[in-house]
């Protein structure tokens, strides 16, 4: 049956683009979060948003980690936590808060994936058939079943569209890790599917500083005027402390760092009616003490109820496990791998609280320290040195 001129032949075929397919693979916080009715109601965007974006977070995001599950499970039962896959997984990685007024504002800040994505459209790929993303719950561990099986149909599904050509991943930061983990467990389904793999900023080692005191102190996305219409520090701080993908960001204990990352603080004692000042320092497996004392107190209120949200063991023993997991990653024959880092910018690496001035009796009180950095080369979140060393084991080459 014919149809318009204008709008075509629904016989006709589109011929497919000369190009491997791409995957666009997000990292931490770089994908749109919905908050989806169990029964009845609209689903609403709970990350990113502008609009009562630390109520809504504290709401529908908040969430407990489940020891029995492996998952981060929300407060809010009513509602699940999803991410959205309209326009074939690009939607949730393109500009987080799509709403008119950023759009209208140009926030670059929420600009994540769009200025490739336009890109690579701009460059003959086209979306659904050799262009395509991957949104994923950053709150959970990047070797959970529901990411890896996400991971997994979205592979099949750019090999199938492209007409069976092998898929050419770029992940960024956290994303990263999340590739290591699917590569380990699901070697073969890797080399079946992939042709290379771009990793854009992998913390491969940890981002020590950034992370140290995420968990003590919190996060802030952005900076400066528009950080009152976002996400407070401490608000974000709570949902931290219960995400497993967090954990496994920490430093690496086992690599043989240059020189180790350090949580730094200086402390007052009293002994014999003297008042003693000193800076004490903990490297990456001395600084659970520090995790533990700190947050031994933490709570957050939910619906009126107080609950404890201490420093969780049992999180840091399944990132553990993952961290072994990443370890046994290995590159299959016939995929390439290509490494690009920032470099020249200042990165968190040592973390230091109170001062000789002002020093700290008390641990739980960093968490109300802002904290001061020392500084390594890096691109601002992963030093040089995490980004660039791989797993012992991990043959790579680049092409």
């Amino acid at each position: 049956m014919g149809f318009c001129p204008c709008f075509g032949d629904e016989t006709s075929e589109v011929p497919l683009a000369d190009r491997d397919p791409v995957l666009l693979v997000s990292g931490m916080g770089g994908s749109i979060l919905h908050s989806k009715p169990k029964k009845f109601g609209f689903t609403t965007r709970v990350w990113v948003r502008i609009s009562l974006a630390d109520l809504e977070f504290r709401k529908k995001i908040w969430s407990l980690y489940n020891p029995e599950t492996g998952y981060t499970e929300s407060l809010d039962k009513k509602s699940d936590i999803v991410v959205p896959d309209d326009d074939h997984g690009l939607y949730a990685i393109d500009i987080l808060d799509p709403s008119w007024f950023v759009k209208c504002v140009h926030l670059t800040e929420v600009y994540h994936f769009h200025d490739m994505i336009d890109m690579l459209v701009g460059c003959g790929y086209v979306k659904g058939t050799t262009l395509f993303g991957y949104g994923y719950d950053f709150r959970q561990s990047n070797r959970m079943d529901k990411l890896m099986d996400g991971l997994k149909l979205k592979l099949e599904t750019a090999y199938k569209a492209s007409g069976g050509r092998k898929v050419n991943i770029i992940s960024h930061s956290m994303g990263g890790v999340l590739i290591l983990c699917f590569m380990s467990l699901y070697r073969d389904v890797f080399s079946k599917y992939v042709n290379k793999w771009i990793a854009l900023a992998c913390p491969f080692q940890g981002a020590p500083g950034c992370i140290n005191d995420a968990l003590l102190t919190g996060l802030e996305f952005v900076e400066g005027f528009e950080s009152f219409f976002f996400v407070s520090r401490w608000t974000f701080h709570q949902l931290l402390v219960e995400c497993p993908s967090i954990y496994e960001m920490l430093a690496n204990p086992d690599y043989k760092w240059k020189k180790k990352p350090e949580i730094q603080v200086w402390r007052k004692h009293e002994k014999d009616g003297n008042v003693i000042v000193n800076l004490e320092s903990y490297g990456p497996t001395q600084s659970i003490s520090v995790f533990e004392e700190a947050l031994r107190h933490n709570e957050l209120k939910y619906n009126g109820k107080l609950m404890p949200v201490p420093f969780n063991l049992a999180i840091l023993k399944w990132a553990t496990g993952t961290r072994q997991v990443i370890s046994n990653a290995k590159l299959p024959d016939g995929v390439s791998f290509y490494n690009i880092y920032g470099t020249s910018f200042d990165t968190p690496f040592d973390v230091c609280y109170g001062s000789e001035k002002s020093p700290i009796e008390d641990l739980s009180e960093v968490c109300q320290t802002l904290p001061q950095y020392s500084y390594v080369d890096g691109d601002g979140s992963v030093p040089v040195e995490s980004a660039t060393v791989l797993t012992p084991i991990f043959l790579y080459f680049c092409t």
